[in-house]
């Protein structure tokens, strides 16, 4: 009897691990630590991903948010570069507008980066190992201190 049991619960691990790949994903961000920069990164927490590996909901929204209340920026660009296993589609850009995009790399722009404002970008994306994925922020701009490296993300 403890024999079917146990049979039967690692077959029932078995199948909830597979639907699993076709469920969620959680990722987690690793940022340098930036003395005096204004500027927060925005990433997914978690999100969801269909059987053949592409993301729901459109795609994944990466951003920066600026967190000064007094200060405005100039010709910010912030980029979003594939390190491993990432692939990007169709990209909608938030509060400026992309510059460049390619499948493993997209930019958004804007001119003034207001206080407490956004910039980012929706873009689908292509998993091609659930597992291991990471992606690579960079940011340039003028009149603040903050590192162009603003670290990755990923899982």
């Amino acid at each position: 009897m403890r024999t079917t049991t146990t049979v039967l619960a690692t077959a029932g691990l078995l199948t909830a691990a597979q639907l699993g790949l076709a469920g969620g994903a959680f990722a987690a961000a690793q940022a340098p630590a930036g003395s005096g920069c204004p500027i927060d990164l925005v990433y997914p927490s978690r999100f969801y991903i269909d059987s053949h590996g592409w993301v729901t909901n459109g795609g994944l929204y990466f951003g920066i948010k600026n967190k000064s209340t007094t200060k405005t920026f100039k010709k910010v660009s912030f980029t979003v570069t594939d390190v491993t296993n990432i692939r990007f589609g169709t990209a909608k850009a938030t509060g400026g507008k992309v510059t460049h995009k390619t499948s493993k790399t997209v930019t958004v722009y804007t001119g003034t980066l207001n206080k407490k404002a956004s910039l980012g970008v929706k873009v689908r994306t292509h998993l091609l190992n659930t597992h291991s994925y990471k992606v690579k922020f960079t940011l340039h701009g003028s009149g603040w201190t903050c590192a162009v490296n603003q670290g990755t993300w990923g899982h």
